[in-house]
């Protein structure tokens, strides 16, 4: 063979798989009316401190994560139906305790010097590994809670792992061949295929682990739309991944977009000036009070002077609570957890606390969803009487005896959570007599105190990783008294009845016994006060209407792939 046809041969074998970085995007043409090229520019009010997805656990780093990588499985755009990811199908054995994904073929990870050659195919090999090191015990890993007792061995491999990963993995994860994996589970979960849609399962090579080691967070390697171009101090940047193996509905080649910046807000009337100036295209958690900094005023938008916007809200799947450690031997007495819950007005907090930004907490902690009906827990009701009758109770008549509690906070001054704690504060004072101060600290600040046992009191949010109630109640568990976790069970809760019914939550098939043991768990929580949930809240975005195709939902996750940039014309509206 000559040396030219042979090196056409390569050529053209290698245009298959490479990374297609000639891409013109200006002349590149997109049917149905997208348009590819052009940055997507946000703000992030928390800084991002790893890119590895086993250790993003905050919604802030997850929207920059998902980004970079694929999860083995997807939801559709409202967040609640399972949709084919890396994995094109999967099929589960009659008995609920087998999932067998049968992985895509033509996924590449992103061209990085971690893999030989610079590039290579993603297999089942690489959602086995993924699978692994989120059920190890390594100190990278901060979700194995979510998935290692779940499946057969993963106990096991955490115990096994806490200083080096284990060659072989976990003994329940398997494969056949390039793009078989196969998954046993130590008992039926209905929803373990909803579970492999989270974000922190996005899946990577272990050459990127074994070749960046501890600087993994700063290196990420995925297969997502998007690659890491940046990352320094002041922010994020991403760019457009030319060789995405996805398309849309007509058949064009994802992501549009050239790329995403994303920086960090010294605080949120910044990030709404930066908006108003045209300098960000989009405003997440929008406080109501704010909201004129945002639109400006009649006048200015009568001289058009105003940002065309789109304006988006979505239930979030959330709640925001005061968290109490049974560390501390006033939280072990049920009666003050109880006081304490009694005492605290939520729709005065709401009203005068947070100006409006929520909704009070009317039943128990699992917020009212699509998948789950928070009407049949029996909340608990504002009782000033009842809370120091409690209290008293508990041998704190009229708060004396009671040391000064910390309560701590992650944000900013003056930001809705720090609001919010103060009106818990001044709650507590003013119906209890109970003095508290409330500190800010930083996001990682918060989670160490309170993973170290120094943290009496937090406020705290909790986001569903997945569409299911289990992923609120799996916070409760009794095993996970003792662990030290700032996620699983910081409030050192023990209760049989609770544990029991949990696991009789994921072992349950059908669905509707399956909800009656989760509304059944969610009362015995309510009961004992574990926490005292505050706030359900709106995820509302207002994006510059020159971003189009731009959805969000109720997980608060957001997909940038099919996003385009077309400047809206002089006559369309706001």
């Amino acid at each position: 063979m000559s040396k030219w046809l042979l090196a056409l041969i390569l050529l053209l074998s290698g245009l298959s798989s490479c990374t297609n970085e000639a891409d013109d995007l200006e002349n590149m043409k997109a049917i149905g009316g997208a348009r590819y090229g052009g940055f997507f520019r946000f703000m992030s009010s928390e800084k991002i401190e790893s890119l590895f997805p086993l250790e993003s656990t905050s919604v802030y780093s997850q929207r920059i994560t998902s980004q970079i990588f694929d999860p083995i499985l997807k939801l559709d755009e409202t967040g609640s139906k399972v949709i084919p990811g890396i994995a094109e199908s999967y099929a589960v054995s009659p008995d609920g305790k087998t999932y067998t994904l049968t992985i895509r073929k033509g996924i590449y990870f992103h061209a990085d010097d971690c893999i030989e050659g610079g590039e290579r195919e993603l297999n089942a090999e690489d959602v086995k590994n993924t699978l692994d090191m989120a059920c190890s015990g390594l100190k990278t890993n901060q979700i194995a809670y979510i998935i290692k007792d779940k499946i057969v061995g993963g106990e096991e491999f955490n115990k096994a792992t806490t200083k080096a990963f284990k060659a072989g993995g976990v003994s329940g994860i398997t494969t056949e061949g390039s793009y078989t994996v196969k998954i046993n589970l130590v008992e039926a979960f209905a929803g373990f295929d909803k579970l492999l849609t989270y974000s922190g399962f996005g899946v990577f090579p272990k050459e990127a682990y074994d070749y960046y080691k501890n600087e993994i967070g700063k290196h990420p390697v995925g297969t997502g739309p998007f690659k890491l171009k940046s990352y320094t101090d002041n922010g994020i940047e991403l760019t457009r991944n030319s060789n995405y193996w996805a398309k849309d509905e007509f058949g064009n080649k994802l992501p549009f977009l050239a790329g995403i910046n994303m920086t960090y807000a010294k605080d949120k009337r910044s990030e709404l000036k930066s908006f108003r100036n045209q300098e960000i295209d989009l405003v997440l958690e929008i406080p109501s009070e704010e909201v004129d900094n945002i639109l400006g005023s009649l006048q200015e938008a009568q001289d058009g002077k105003t940002v065309k916007h789109k304006v988006d809200s979505k239930p979030s799947f959330s709640v925001s609570f005061l968290a109490m450690s049974e560390k501390f031997d006033q939280f072990k007495d049920v009666r003050v957890r109880q006081a304490f819950y009694y005492a605290i007005n939520r729709d005065e907090l709401v009203d005068i606390g947070i100006q409006g930004d929520g909704y009070p907490v009317e039943f128990g902690f699992i917020p009212a969803t699509p998948f789950y009906p928070a009407a049949r827990v029996k909340g608990v009701v504002f009782n000033v009487s009842k809370a120091k009758t409690l209290l008293a109770a508990a041998g704190f008549e009229n708060g004396k005896g009671f040391p000064t509690m910390e309560i701590f906070v992650s944000g900013k001054e003056g930001s809705t959570r720090h609001l919010m704690a103060k009106d818990v504060s001044k709650q507590l004072k003013a119906n209890l007599n109970i003095n508290t101060v409330v500190k800010l600290v930083s996001f990682d600040e918060r989670n160490t105190l309170v993973s170290s046992g120094k943290a009496p009191m937090w406020l705290s949010g909790w986001v569903a990783d997945y569409p299911d109630g289990e992923s609120f109640l799996s916070l409760f568990q009794g095993k996970y008294a003792n662990t030290n976790s700032s996620f699983l069970n910081p409030f050192q809760y023990k209760n049989a009845k609770f544990d029991a019914l949990y696991a009789k939550i994921n072992r349950e098939l059908n669905e509707k016994k399956r909800t009656d043991f989760m509304v059944q768990a969610d009362q015995v929580v309510t009961d004992d006060a574990v926490v005292i949930p505050l706030t359900n809240d709106d995820f509302i975005t207002m994006i510059n209407s020159r971003i189009r195709n731009f959805t969000t939902n109720s997980l608060e996750a957001m997909n940038f792939s099919k996003v385009y940039i077309k400047e809206p014309k002089e006559n369309e509206l706001d």
